[in-house]
């Protein structure tokens, strides 16, 4: 897991910059009988999949960029973002950098291989078990040795089906009464998208016993629901019942960050601190709450404290260089993002680094070098939005009228979720009087990003040259 990456800078120009970055009776009647359904329209601040809806008070697009679920970026890539897919296939397919953390996950069985069952490598007259030709009911007799096969199965092999046989021909064996296999059966379930079952198995093996494991299931479920809400009733249970348990504790500074209430976040956060001073994923997020809050001294202490303790990567000294430069201190800026492309380990990292060095050229004047910087992102990362985006409002500096419109066009079919490409193109056609271009462009940056004033300004503008027509 890489901490804190993907931290993005402010600039203010005359055009923006991107920062750092009704249904028919027949589907009412599935839905009815669908267990798994989630409401079409929830209530404010109890849904994951409108985090706009959050009563928390979360940043705005303008300060914080967020990804294509509508989250703000976070300061730690952790597999639970992954969750948030795109909603249709055309943009899973052109899924872009600026929603790493909301990709679709394309392999359902990569992840679950453990390192620790590499060493299970099949041997060349066969697989180490042939799952086909096992007796499970006898197996499921032995607890002992049942216990390690199901593991050997679900895990290694991942073949959840077996598994799941497995799990209910023991938990039968032991009439019920062992924990455990009721736990493994509510993993399987969840792995075949079953989580009415799950909860239920999760449920009955919390009334039996107590563990952390447990909570931590069940939360998923809940969150895979969308029932947000339910996951933080049910961490404060087991907070209950396990006082000071980080996991617990940052299980509920992640649903909060998800449903972008940050200041909430950051403070369970730093709860977890409290409990563990040697968190990566607490010190990271409060790292990047900081600097996204204009206080990037206290950010740096933070980042070079996660390098005291060891992590040693090309994020966490892009961030070590973007708190330098905002913090004044230029002597760190430039040694720090020359260590984060030494430290680059494929070319997407490759292109954040030379994304902030171009904003770290647009601070200092110097837009030559902002410009080559920009491409350089783009010959290392081709979907880098961000990074058409400015380079759009560089040629336009320069007058290149048809070339900034391509430019931003690319921008924003790459990502629509951001709304300075779309803001910009509406800059751009009211100033060629290109009118009705203009206005559909400002009204895809007020769906993108509603609050936006200089959007709600030119559309008020519009709207009176239409009027007068």
């Amino acid at each position: 897991i890489q901490a804190a990456w993907n931290l993005k800078t402010r600039a203010l120009t005359e055009m923006v910059y991107v920062d750092e970055i009704d249904m028919d009776q027949e589907g009412i009647a599935e839905m009815i009988l669908d267990e798994n359904a989630i409401a079409q329209v929830a209530r404010p601040g109890t849904s994951l999949k409108l985090p706009g809806t959050s009563q928390g008070g979360g940043p705005s697009p303008a300060v914080r960029p967020v990804t294509q679920s509508g989250r703000p970026i976070t300061g730690f890539v952790r597999p639970s973002t992954q969750s948030g897919r795109p909603s249709t296939m055309e943009q899973a397919i052109r899924t872009p950098r600026t929603a790493l953390t909301a990709r679709p996950i394309t392999s359902a069985s990569g992840g679950y291989v453990r390192p620790g069952t590499a060493s299970m490598i099949t041997n060349p007259d066969g697989p180490f078990i042939n799952l086909s030709r096992l007796n499970l009911t006898k197996y499921a007799q032995k607890p002992k040795l049942a216990k390690a096969l199901f593991e050997y199965i679900f895990h290694h092999e991942n073949d959840v089906k077996n598994a799941l046989d497995l799990a209910a021909l023991a938990t039968e064996h032991a009439q019920f009464k062992d924990w455990w296999w009721k736990v493994q059966i509510g993993k399987c379930y969840y792995r075949l998208g079953l989580y009415r079952e799950a909860e239920k198995q999760f449920k009955s093996a919390l009334k039996q016993q107590d563990m952390v494991d447990t909570f931590l299931y069940l939360a998923k479920v809940y969150l895979r629901l969308d029932q947000p809400v339910t996951a933080l009733n049910l961490f404060k249970q087991g907070l209950e019942r396990f006082p000071g348990e980080v996991t617990l504790i940052c299980g509920i500074a992640r649903i909060y960050e998800e449903m972008n209430n940050i200041s909430s976040a950051a403070e369970y956060y730093k709860d977890v601190l409290k409990q563990d001073n040697t968190h990566v994923e607490a010190i990271a997020c409060i790292g990047s709450n900081h600097f996204y809050s204009d206080q990037p001294e206290i950010a740096l202490r933070f980042y070079r404290r996660l390098l005291q303790m060891g992590v040693y990567n090309c994020q966490l000294f892009n961030n070590l260089g973007l708190c330098c430069f905002y913090a004044q201190q230029y002597d760190m800026t430039l040694s720090s993002f020359e260590r984060a492309l030494f430290l680059a380990e494929n070319e997407e990292e490759t292109a954040d680094v030379w994304y902030n060095l171009g904003h770290v050229a647009v601070g200092i004047g110097d837009l030559n070098l902002a410009y080559q910087c920009f491409k350089l992102t783009l010959v290392n990362n081709n979907d880098y939005a961000e990074a058409y985006n400015n380079l759009a409002v560089l040629e336009m500096r320069k007058g290149h009228t048809e070339q900034a419109r391509a430019l931003l066009q690319t921008a924003s079919s790459l990502a629509p979720h951001m709304y300075e490409p779309h803001f910009n193109v509406a800059i751009l056609s009211e100033k060629i009087g290109d009118l009705q271009r203009s206005y559909t462009a400002a009204q895809k940056s007020e769906e993108a990003f509603p609050g936006h004033v200089d959007t709600q300004q030119l559309l008020k503008q519009l709207k009176e040259h239409f009027a007068m027509l």
